[in-house]
């Protein structure tokens, strides 16, 4: 597989370079240059398929001449030993938990691959540097996924503000190839600078820096095989349309999904479930993107006014525009839906869902309702992307349940203390990374 720039067409570069890049020097976002149709080798699979031996099968030939099959099986087993879980609430919808990793959030599949591939790809090579924006839980997902991985040391940049959830026995200090750097600025300030970084070629060498943040398509690309995933657990049991409801901020997950299609996998279309701040929303139904006030919801991770994967998705519709808007549908969600929503899952099905699940899911309800091909057959696939003790309060409002938090999450919430305090400037992280290794 080849990749491209999303600002141009000419200069194709490697799986490999595009990890090790993450950034095209023409500018914009790297996305796959072309895509293989890997039915072939999924199809044949069943409810009897681990996520292990499903990514294991189709990373050999979606990335040729980059992951042989025994490399392929050595990245699998190394970076899952968790699974996603499809639990079916009726014939018309199932639901994706994305939430078994430890940190409890989907994005714990895509950093995990990132980290075992970065660590096949680096084999007898100079050390590299992973450099990430980091805030909430997703610094722990990175942490937890890149320790002791050889060949590398994980550079987490956080902005003022608590920092929880790292173990200080995973420090560079400490003899582990973890360093958090606190930032006196905003998150923004810590994205702006990982892509300074990036850019500055000297410095980029120097360290061979690349990022765990959505930035990295080694990161996007394999959120892809969960959506697979899907479709081999139910496929025996469809009596007609497959959809998929996705909880959406910055449309990461939903270009995962399209790859997906794109892969070969048999699918009628995909549900953009926003909240309240229905970034998209005009964007789907075609017109102009214009970015919006910011709204605060109930489901903070989709309250999101211009999606960081805003070139990727458009890449997709300058390719295909009337493929995507019959592919495509838009819903927005606000925060009585979502609580309605969460209370009834629990009600009819016995199941609690956390507000971005609970977005999905009266997305799936409406989009079931109203339009006239979703008859009986029509089953609709919703992802769980986050577990609901982490979003323990909004649950408890909606449905009356009170969350023990499990263990893995609670460790999530102890306070933790960065190795440095720098200005948002690349001379000063320079300084810091320079100091601790």
């Amino acid at each position: 597989m080849q990749f491209r720039s999303t600002q141009s067409n000419k200069a194709l570069v490697s799986f490999k370079d595009a990890v090790l890049r993450c950034l095209p020097q023409e500018g914009g976002l790297y996305v796959p240059a072309s895509v293989m149709d890997l039915r072939q080798f999924f199809l044949y699979m069943d409810v009897d398929t681990g996520y292990p031996e499903l990514v294991s099968t189709v990373a050999p030939p979606l990335l040729q001449g980059e992951l042989n099959p025994f490399s392929a099986s050595r990245v699998a087993e190394s970076a899952f030993a968790f699974e996603p879980e499809i639990l079916q609430l009726d014939e018309r919808f199932s639901l994706l938990t994305l939430y078994n990793g430890p940190t409890g959030v989907f994005k714990d599949f895509g950093i995990a691959f990132l980290a075992a591939v970065m660590e096949e790809l680096l084999k007898n090579n100079r050390r590299g540097m992973v450099l990430s924006a980091a805030r909430g839980d997703t610094g722990v997902s990175i942490a937890h996924a890149f320790y002791q991985r050889q060949n590398m040391v994980s550079c987490l940049l956080y902005p003022s503000g608590p920092i929880r959830g790292l173990d200080p026995r995973t420090f560079v200090s400490n003899g582990g190839n973890i360093i958090p750097i606190q930032i006196r600025g905003t998150f923004d300030d810590c994205q702006r600078l990982v892509i300074e970084a990036i850019k500055d070629q000297p410095f980029a060498e120097r360290y061979s820096i690349s990022t765990a943040n959505a930035l990295n398509p080694g990161r996007l690309l394999p959120q892809a095989f969960y959506y697979l995933y899907a479709f081999i657990k139910l496929k025996q049991q469809l009596k007609g349309d497959l959809l998929f409801s996705v909880p959406c901020g910055n449309f990461g997950n939903f270009i995962a999904g399209l790859y997906a299609w794109k892969f070969g996998m048999p699918v009628r279309g995909f549900i953009a479930a926003m909240n309240a701040n229905n970034a998209f929303g005009d964007f789907l139904t075609g017109a102009a993107f214009k970015p919006k006030p910011l709204i605060s919801t109930i489901s903070p991770e989709l309250d999101v006014s211009v999606p960081s994967n805003y070139e990727r998705f458009l890449s997709f519709y300058e390719e295909a525009p009337a493929v995507m808007r019959n592919m495509v549908f838009p819903e927005a969600i606000d925060d009585r839906l979502t609580r309605e929503a969460m209370d009834k899952v629990w009600k009819q099905y016995g199941v609690l869902l956390d507000p971005h699940g609970a977005v999905a899911f009266a997305a799936a309800e409406r989009m079931m309702a109203s339009h006239d091909w979703c008859d009986g057959n029509a089953h609709i696939v919703v992802l769980a992307t986050g577990h609901p003790a982490r979003e323990a309060e909004s649950v408890a409002k909606a449905t009356g349940q009170l969350l023990a938090i499990p263990p893995r999450l609670a460790v999530l919430r102890k306070k933790s203390d960065p190795i440095a305090l720098i200005k948002p400037h690349l001379d000063a992280l320079e300084g810091a990374i320079a100091s601790c290794i």
